[in-house]
């Protein structure tokens, strides 16, 4: 015995294929992997990239004394080190509780 297909359930299949690829073409216009509009070179500019490039240049000063209200990364963006290299030159200072008057070490 055959089954009899319902004409709805052809046309709501089509229409689901259709939407799916308007949904398909709508995101590949908008993403950026073929778009040369904003820079004629073909390069794209990155935020991450000019971000760094922007980069505070490193301070000379050996030491930094904590203010009220900073955390490391604050100090880090002020000063241009690393969390990282602040932590290894200050082992015995807890990250979490920095107390305003507290003296960091920047430089060996």
């Amino acid at each position: 015995m055959k089954k009899k297909r319902s004409w709805i359930a052809r046309i709501l299949a089509l229409a689901a294929l259709a939407g799916a690829v308007v949904a398909i073409v709508i995101v590949a216009k908008n993403t950026d992997l073929n778009s040369n509009s904003s820079n004629k070179s073909g390069h794209k500019n990155h935020p991450q990239k000019e971000q760094q490039q922007k980069k505070k240049p490193r301070t000379k000063a050996k030491t930094y004394t904590v203010q009220s209200g900073d955390t490391l990364t604050s100090i880090a963006h002020k000063t241009g080190i690393p969390v990282a290299e602040i932590q290894a030159l200050n082992p015995e200072v807890d990250p979490q509780i920095l107390i305003a008057g507290e003296t960091l070490k920047l430089q060996k």
